[in-house]
């Protein structure tokens, strides 16, 4: 840290330089505390990248200030860097907390997602003689409301929602006090200063107010109504998750048939009694992210909806988040549904005026408040597969994320995918991910995704430089992309998928990527999903895959497991029944397939699950998307012992199912049991293509692997081989981590070799 300071003999004095998430957590409140006890001069700021500031004193004092700062901040900050050198000039007297850097250019610091409500407010709203006892917007620098209100770096309350609530003289004193924990916290507020409840009417009239507004909501949902709720990231729709009548209205106005929903429960120890909660798992429900967690049903537990996950083993339960929900839980003392304030598909609402008009047809009475939410935020959601988190949708308390990737250009923006839309944009050596945005078939969601590009670019203090797509010609999120006349570079989806992979573990050279997921463009026109590539982040070869059959009817195909199956079974050669399908409707799809009429030719692994689920008899139709395959995983997870795998055959580099799905098709055992083996030998086919290629890393990715029987088995049987396996953690496996991976391959070659953008070596090519 340099010698002695030219003003003070025996002292040093440094400049340093904080990046990662530092702001929002009570970085420069914690520094400020921390410098007073070591007798340290200086200074401390938030500036474009994170923090900086200036100390001064004794060498070992200031050795001291550094090993303790990262103990005295929260779990959710993260210190990616300190960068020391000698100070010039001498800094002031004692400490202070100046200004935050207002400079132009890329601003990187990390931004803290939003987070739930920590145990001194939970103490502070539920403590009668508190002046926020029952106060639902309470907050400190440990928790409440984030990225959710934030309008530009850096967080100060000027640039977020907040700015429009003035402090009272007890708040302003809090916030200005350094040994208050709520020193320096952007969105304190409390009764008399801060937002404020109201109970309207979907007329938009308005019936209560504060606290009264509360307890009209918690009446209402006892009495089997739908309320809508305005959270931390948008509306909820509540009902009584006990009141199968309540539950069955609410799917008819959501329009949302058999897709499962989310329950909020007053307690973990009210979960414990409808599911098994492991360790892991509950210490997942209780962090400050407190997402959904899909969890398994406990046996025999009867006192929830049927309708809440029909035909699912698991069930998505979440932890009261904000002192809104703490409060209202409190006061049912019941679990009831939380799904997201839409019509399905829609993107989820966040205005007051807003809900009225979309939501107006479906809730029956309204929870609204006052403080402007900037960008809507899903619950986050995601399972644990043994030990480790597997990641379904970063939403609140999750995102947004960003992964350390070098060799980029700010300003770059990897589009996403079709489905489960998320966008990334490059900013200095690392990819910013934004929330959950949606499916891009729906106007709403195209519109959201305009939306979100031009926020995520302007918190960062860019423009939009050039965009990183999909290959598929008729996606609309690549479309999109395109008539912004910006220059645009085209990336294989599954190439994606496995750079996603690897960028997320820092990995570099050739890998064997399994891509197993729904639908992804191949270079050669078909349809892939079934894949094992040779990658680099920069290149990749082809090098087996599932084999092949044909889809009926375009994507209608991807909704009905019966059309998969039908596919299947004419490449078995016939013979093999179809379930779901009338004689003229049978008669129409041969013809269709004679003629090559709306005919595609696919690879995909989801569509063989589809598939085999439609002939063990499960849903001809599918209500959402991967119903079939999540049904097909609970019907295995009936078995609990492991099964044999079935054969399977080669041709060339294709994997031939033929011989297990004649054995499934034609065999006499159950089909819990027949679903189990299709799993195994599912299993048995990626050790196959590891052992022929012999690639130390593999890489598992895709949507498929959001199956925990196919994930478990897949990472059990290649360790014993001895094979390094990666799967997804943080980024999810399934489309929402393709915006990552484009940037990933985009940069690959620069990443990972340090060359100028060349493509990166590999044993192929």
């Amino acid at each position: 840290m340099g010698g002695d300071g030219p003003w003070r003999s025996g002292h040093q004095a440094v400049n340093w330089k904080v990046r990662g998430k530092v702001q929002g957590v009570g970085f420069r409140p914690a520094a400020f505390r921390l410098a007073r006890e070591w007798g340290l001069d200086g200074w401390v700021r938030n500036t474009m990248e994170g923090a900086e500031g200036v100390l001064s004193g004794d060498p070992a004092r200031l050795n001291g200030f550094f090993d303790e700062l990262k103990k005295r901040l929260p779990e959710v900050a993260d210190i990616q860097s300190i960068v020391m050198e000698k100070a010039v000039g001498p800094p002031p007297a004692g400490f202070e907390i100046r200004a935050s850097e207002k400079a132009p250019g890329v601003r990187t610091a990390g931004i803290l997602p939003d987070l739930a409500t920590c145990p001194d407010c939970l103490h502070d709203i539920q403590d009668p003689s508190n002046r926020r006892h029952r106060y639902p917007f309470t907050n400190c620098t440990h928790c409440g409301p984030r990225y959710s209100i934030l309008e530009q770096l850096p967080y100060d309350r000027p640039n977020t929602t907040m700015r429009v609530f003035g402090m009272c003289r007890a708040c302003k004193s809090e916030y200005t006090d350094p040994a208050n924990r709520r020193f320096h916290a952007q969105p304190n507020a409390c009764p008399q200063c801060g937002p404020h409840l109201t109970w309207q009417t979907p007329a938009g009239k308005i019936l209560a107010a504060r606290d009264e507004a509360l307890l009209a909501a918690a009446h209402a949902i006892r009495e089997g109504r739908i309320v809508a709720v305005k959270g931390i990231g948008g509306f909820h729709l509540m009902v009584d998750a006990r009141n199968e009548e309540a539950v069955q209205r609410l799917r008819r106005r959501k329009c949302r048939e058999r897709k499962p929903f989310a329950v909020l429960f007053p307690s973990l120890e009210t979960i414990a009694g409808e599911c098994r909660v492991s360790k892991e798992e509950a210490g997942w429900l209780t962090s400050a992210a407190a997402p959904i967690v899909l969890l398994c049903r406990q046996d025999g537990c009867g006192h929830l909806s049927d309708a809440l996950a029909p035909n699912l083993s698991r069930l998505g339960a979440l932890l009261p988040y904000s002192p809104l929900h703490h409060l209202l839980m409190q006061e049912l003392g019941f679990p009831v549904v939380a799904t997201s304030g839409n019509r399905a598909d829609e993107p989820l609402c966040i205005g007051n005026d807003e809900a009225l008009s979309r939501l107006g047809a479906i809730a029956d009475d309204f929870l609204m408040h006052n403080r402007p939410i900037v960008r809507p935020m899903d619950d986050s959601v995601l399972s644990v597969c043994g030990k480790r988190p597997i990641v379904i949708r970063r939403g609140r308390g999750l995102a947004p994320y960003s992964v350390a990737l070098g060799g980029g250009r700010d300003g770059t923006v990897g589009a996403g995918a079709e489905l489960k839309n998320t966008l990334a944009v490059y900013a200095g050596a690392r990819a910013v991910m934004s929330p959950h945005i949606g499916d891009m078939d729906y106007d709403g969601t195209v519109r959201l995704w305009h939306r979100s590009l031009q926020d995520m670019v302007k918190i960062q203090g860019m423009e939009a430089a050039e965009m990183v797509v999909d290959s598929h010609p008729m996606y609309a999120v690549t479309r999109e992309a395109v008539t912004m006349g910006l220059r645009v570079e085209k990336v294989q989806h599954h190439h994606a998928h496995v750079a996603a992979c690897m960028a997320e573990h820092g990995l570099h050279g050739e890998v064997l990527g399994i891509a197993w997921d729904g639908a992804g463009w191949g270079p050669d026109g078909t349809i892939w999903g079934g894949e094992f590539l040779a990658a680099t982040r920069r290149t990749f070869q082809r090098v087996a895959w599932l084999r092949p059959f044909p889809l009926v009817g375009g994507d209608a195909a991807m909704r009905e497991p019966r059309r998969s199956a039908f596919g299947v079974a004419h490449v078995l050669g016939g013979g093999i029944p179809v379930a779901g399908f009338t004689k003229e409707e049978q008669a129409r799809l041969q013809e269709a397939l004679r003629a090559h009429l709306h005919v595609a030719i696919t690879t995909s692994a989801g569509r063989l699950f589809d598939a085999v689920a439609s002939f063990l008899g499960l849903s001809p139709v599918t209500a959402y998307e991967g119903e079939a395959a999540m049904q097909l995983e609970a019907l295995a997870d009936l078995v609990e012992e492991s099964m044999p795998p079935y054969s399977f055959g080669w041709n060339g580099r294709m994997l031939d199912w033929a011989p297990m799905l004649l054995s499934i098709c034609t065999g006499k055992e159950s089909a819990a049991a027949a679903s189990a083996r299709f799993h195994a030998t599912l299993v048995e086919m990626m050790v196959a293509v590891a052992k022929q290629e012999n690639l130390e890393d593999i890489c598992l990715t895709g949507g498929c692997f959001q199956n925990h029987r196919l994930l478990s088995g897949a990472c059990g049987r290649l360790a014993e081989e001895g094979f390094r396996v990666w799967t997804h953690q943080n980024i999810p496996a399934n489309d929402a981590g393709i915006s990552l991976g484009q940037l990933a391959v985009c940069f690959g070659g620069a990443d990972a070799y340090g060359g100028g953008g060349g493509k990166a070596p590999c044993r192929r090519c």
